[in-house]
């Protein structure tokens, strides 16, 4: 039985490597128009279905344009820094130009930008102004806000903010008032927005444009299986839709908690909490810009726009950082269901929470990879101690349960006969105190932690940029040496051949090749991910010598004479052959 439970565990590993590898879909063929610049129509809260329509310009404004009262004079940049961002804005909409990460890095080393670089014209900025009028809505777009300040606001770790106003003689009044690091929150903003004509407030709708920076990397490693794609909140479930399934349904209204675009490590969201709004979404290509167009080869990246509908008057928390659980959990609770932990979140969460803990004393993540290793291993000890012991004893007593196999070979399935070989089997595991179902239970138990740790390591941006010693600079990518897939597969070797087994040699020559399997699969894993299961081995590998010491193991055939178990089988299979001739 323990060599169907060891196929089922390889098996299923390889399902998991492989599935997060090639099998997770790549981006449908994306939408190429981009994101509409118009409004909304006036049922702005109306659930809509169908494809986006293709965007058009903006109407212009019948007559004249109205004599400007509050304004710039041009359009300009207004840079705001604190601990964890750096944000440039632009008066000419009062849109977001950039928004860069200083704790996160890109492929150059350079502070990590959200907003996708060189948009096309066409596009709509971050934070960019719409309502249920074309008209209203192209003056908004072109329209040069002034801002509260004139330079540079550097905030620290203390909030701050920033306001952006227009009005003209038509009565036309529209504010921007962003809120940065409200209640020392880093990574969020709140916003208010309204837009009134005449004293009458309109709908307000902020579009956030193509989101999320680092588009869609096709490489094959295990750690790009996650393009940018739409994610909300709602009835107490998150929901991931794919770029097909958009252009089926876009918009999605009612009291959504979050809703933005999330990719493997970031996210950026709308926060709406208990109010009700509606959020479209659209899947858009871009171009690669140079140099990573030729540094990949990449022609186009997926992305996905979104934008954010309220009735009347806009205040309402974003969130544009990374996917750390703490971070997260500091804005709303529910937030940390955007990190896709699987099925095994409910491990997976304070498998990360003591990882993190460990980190604070040990100041190295590939580190406390190790030792929450050994303590998981350590606590699994019991389970795996009597697993072994219990197919230390399959393994002895296998020569007698194949005389029994052999005596009633003859038998077809079906034949009654058949069923005296299962009640002679169970008469001899309990003669011996042997429980088949002892060794496979044990392991089974085991099992969601393998696959909470396996999951938590795949998606953990903690382990992102985090170096361990030496050649791995970064436990999030795979090891440039192939240096610890290779011990990893050879210690998998090791643990194979220790491993008590019940299996025929031919099956046993199959399962010789899983080490080799396992090592093509993990040599593109993240390292962090491959050091803990080459440390796994090693404590299985010494809990196996520990439990073969502490349990007499069964001696080698010498000169062909076989072990005690063996003649002892063959003794009664002679005395047995006679009885089941004369059946």
């Amino acid at each position: 039985m323990e060599k169907r439970v060891f196929l089922a565990i390889f098996l299923s590993f390889a399902i998991l490597a492989v599935y997060q590898t090639y099998v997770v879909p790549p981006p449908q063929a994306p939408v190429s128009a981009p994101m509409p610049v118009g409004p909304v129509d006036g049922s702005a809260l109306t659930p809509q279905t169908g494809a986006p329509a293709s965007p058009t310009a903006p109407a212009a404004a019948p007559g004249p344009a109205a004599q400007v009262l509050v304004a710039d004079d041009m359009a300009r940049d207004i840079i705001v820094d604190t601990d964890t961002v750096r944000a440039v804005f632009n008066t000419e909409g009062a849109t977001l130009k950039s928004w860069r990460l200083k704790r996160y890095s890109d492929a150059r080393g350079e502070p990590l930008e959200l907003v996708p670089e060189a948009l096309p014209p066409n596009y709509p900025r971050p934070f960019s102004f719409a309502t249920d009028t074309d008209a209203v809505s192209a003056v908004l777009i072109s329209a040069k806000y002034r801002p509260s300040t004139s330079g540079p606001l550097s905030l620290g770790a203390a909030s701050g903010t920033l306001s952006f106003e227009y009005q003209d003689a038509s009565g036309l009044t529209a504010r921007k008032i962003f809120h940065f690091q409200p209640d020392g929150l880093p990574y969020s903003l709140t916003v208010e927005a309204s837009v009134d004509v005449k004293g009458v407030a309109r709908s307000v709708t902020l579009r956030m444009g193509p989101s999320l920076g680092l588009g869609y990397t096709t490489g094959g490693a295990m750690t790009t299986t996650y393009p940018p794609a739409a994610i909300y909140h709602r009835d107490g479930s998150v929901e991931r839709p794919s770029a097909s399934s958009l252009l089926e349904q876009s918009a999605f209204q009612g009291i959504l908690r979050f809703a933005g675009v999330g990719d493997h490590y970031f996210l950026s969201a709308a926060v709406p909490g208990s109010r009700s709004v509606r959020v479209d979404f659209q899947p858009v290509a871009l171009p690669v810009p140079e140099p990573d167009a030729t540094a990949t080869g990449e022609t186009e990246r997926t992305y996905v726009s979104y934008s954010v509908t309220t009735p009347g008057a806009m205040n309402m928390p974003f969130f544009l950082g990374p996917k750390d659980f703490d971070i997260l959990k500091a804005v709303d609770t529910q937030m940390v269901r955007a990190i896709d932990f699987g099925i095994f979140a409910w491990l997976v969460v304070p498998l990360l929470q003591t990882l993190k803990w460990i980190n604070r004393f040990v100041g190295n993540f590939g580190w406390s990879i190790i030792i929450l290793t050994v303590v998981l291993n350590a606590l699994m000890f019991p389970l795996r101690h009597r697993s072994m012991v219990s197919m230390r004893k399959m393994q002895e007593i296998q020569p007698e349960v194949k005389v029994i196999q052999k005596r009633y070979e003859k038998f077809k399935l079906t034949d009654p006969e058949r069923q005296k070989m299962n009640t002679e089997t169970m008469a001899l595991y309990k003669q011996k105190g042997v429980n088949p179902a002892s060794g496979c239970v044990p392991m089974l138990l085991t099992m969601p932690v393998l696959f909470g740790f396996y999951s938590m390591l795949s998606v953990a941006i903690e382990l992102r940029g985090a170096p361990f010693f030496g050649w791995i600079t970064d436990l999030a990518q795979m090891d440039p040496l192939f240096i610890t897939p290779i011990l990893m597969g050879g210690s998998m070797f090791v643990q194979q051949k220790m491993t008590p087994s019940t299996a025929d040699p031919a099956q046993q020559k199959i399962f010789m090749f899983m080490p080799i399997i396992f090592t093509v699969m993990f040599l593109w894993a993240p390292s962090g991910l491959v050091i803990y299961w080459l440390m796994s081995n090693i404590m299985t590998i010494g809990q196996q010598y520990l439990t073969n010491h502490l349990t007499s193991a069964p001696s080698r055939p010498s000169n062909g004479g076989g072990t005690s178990s063996e003649k002892r089988a063959k003794l009664a299979g002679s005395a047995a052959t006679p009885r089941a001739m004369g059946q």
